[in-house]
């Protein structure tokens, strides 16, 4: 009966959340250029003032992650996003085609329903808000059941200081009775333009099959191939630093070294020295039984979690001050559990003679688990580089940097975003780094350029049908031949 009642008021709040949502973005989407600049740059700041105690905060609900890590990933969404779309034109004439007299006319989408992990909540929350607010989109925020606190304060603290600033109330919301049916009722709302998904697979299938636009994006199973031309001490220095960030809960972490068999083992050695521990077959064993449930789904319990904390789970010592373990692998696929997305401190380690076998080691990894996702290469040779660029099934190809921080855009040029599309054959509609400019819709007011041709102009001539007569006559001789073939 209590989930019952649960269920009824996550669906009832789910409805007034959006009916509010609705007209509020009435009113916002009318506001001028200047009033969403003022109103976005205010929530940047707030989010950015409260980054650390967010971070904690999303730490202790959810027992994922690093408590500073999670700042990082916070500042880099209040300030960095911010700053990529700061000078975007989301309102009135954004474009103009002088040649072919097209004007570019911004229109918002209306209000978002948007799904967020449990892996990423506070960071999610801000990056989502700002690029919906900035396209003059009301948004309510769904987050995961694992963090509804920190998830909430988040919206609370930018909802505050968008209204401050002038923006209506019930532009911006969340959800705190999580249940998913009431999920589903936001989903499924008639006022609900579009959905913003960010989570598992479940999730985003759920938010593909409501009939409505939707921006789904799910997991990555990310190979970073190192290649015999890589600089290995760089190479092993950002590896091991980028599973470790914040325990692998972002989902462009590295899950498998494909590493060129010559420098295999230098490799090895020098992450050894970065606080990789290489488990041994035993030890690959009882990982295997721990990560994953008989279903192949992970168990969450090793979510973002310390290499120390994993290895006293599954029942062995390692060195102090180890950041990852790293399981030597031989197979790929359903066969093989560590060749799998691993959202915690575990990474596959595979090697191969060449980068042609490298290159099909990692498409093999992407088929299994990530497709459309992201790849990382470690080399110096422009060929290789290219040739992995060209082949393969991924819209992300981070060049000699973490994986991590360089699919999000941190330390690459990629669009900031913390939602990252994986094309059509991810299952996603686009595989672009989701921002602003996929939460508003464009009008074009298109201007005469030529005169229609002059055939389009005549009057056509009607064609009467065949006479009474003429009918009569033909049906006369259908029923005869059906006579005559008795």
């Amino acid at each position: 009966m209590q989930e019952f009642d649960k269920d009824l008021r996550s669906i009832q709040e789910a409805r007034e959340l959006s009916s509010k949502a609705f007209d509020a973005w009435k009113i916002w989407s009318t506001a001028s250029q200047d009033q969403v600049n003022k109103v976005c740059a205010a929530m940047s700041t707030a989010a950015l003032s409260a980054s650390e105690r967010l971070g904690s905060l999303a730490q202790e609900e959810t027992g994922y992650g690093v408590a500073e890590h999670k700042r990082l990933k916070n500042e880099f969404a209040a300030r960095n996003v911010w700053e990529s779309i700061k000078d975007v034109k989301t309102v009135g004439i954004i474009g103009h085609d002088v040649d072919n007299m097209i004007y570019d006319i911004a229109w918002p989408v209306g209000v978002i329903a948007a799904l967020t992990p449990s892996t990423n909540p506070t960071s999610t929350v801000m990056y989502k808000i700002l690029i919906a607010v900035k396209a003059r989109d009301a948004i309510i925020i769904a987050p995961h059941p694992a963090a509804v606190k920190c998830s909430f304060e988040t919206v609370k603290i930018m909802a505050q200081a968008a209204e401050a600033n002038g923006a209506p109330p019930g532009l911006i919301a969340c959800m705190q009775t999580i249940s998913l049916e009431g999920t589903q009722a936001l989903m499924r709302h008639k006022y609900v333009a579009l959905i913003l998904a960010t989570g598992g697979t479940p999730m985003v299938r759920a938010a593909h099959s409501t009939g409505k636009p939707a921006y789904g994006v799910g997991p990555g199973n990310v190979p970073v191939y190192v290649d015999r031309s890589a600089d290995l001490e760089k190479a092993s220095r950002y590896i091991v630093a980028s599973k470790a960030f914040d325990y692998s809960t972002i989902c462009a972490t590295e899950q498998s070294v494909v590493a060129d068999r010559p420098i295999a083992s230098q490799l090895a050695a020098l992450m050894q020295k970065e606080g990789a521990f290489f488990t041994d077959n035993h030890q690959t064993n009882l990982l295997r039984g721990l990560l994953f449930n008989p279903d192949g789904s992970m168990n969450t319990a090793t979510v973002g979690k310390s290499a120390e904390y994993l290895a006293g789970m599954a029942g062995f010592e390692i060195p102090k001050g180890t950041r990852i373990l790293v399981t030597r692998l031989q197979k790929t696929g359903k066969e093989e559990p560590l060749s799998r997305e691993k959202l915690t401190t575990v990474l596959g380690w595979y090697e191969e003679e060449g980068w042609e076998a490298g290159c099909e080691r990692c498409i093999k990894l992407i088929q299994f688990g990530g497709r459309g996702h992201s790849l990382i290469i470690h080399a110096t040779d422009q060929k290789v580089i290219l040739a992995f660029g060209l082949e393969k099934p991924v819209f992300r190809i981070a060049v000699n940097t973490m994986g991590t921080l360089g699919a999000i855009g941190l330390t690459t040029g990629v669009m900031p975003s913390l939602t990252l599309g994986a094309g059509g054959v991810g299952g996603s509609i686009t595989g672009d780094n989701i921002t602003t400019h996929h939460l508003f819709n464009v009008k074009r007011l298109a201007y005469e350029l030529s005169a229609p041709p002059a055939a389009a102009m005549i009057p056509g001539k009607p064609k009467n049908g065949p006479s009474v007569q003429e009918m009569e006559k033909v049906v006369r001789s259908v029923v005869e031949e059906i006579l005559n073939t008795r």
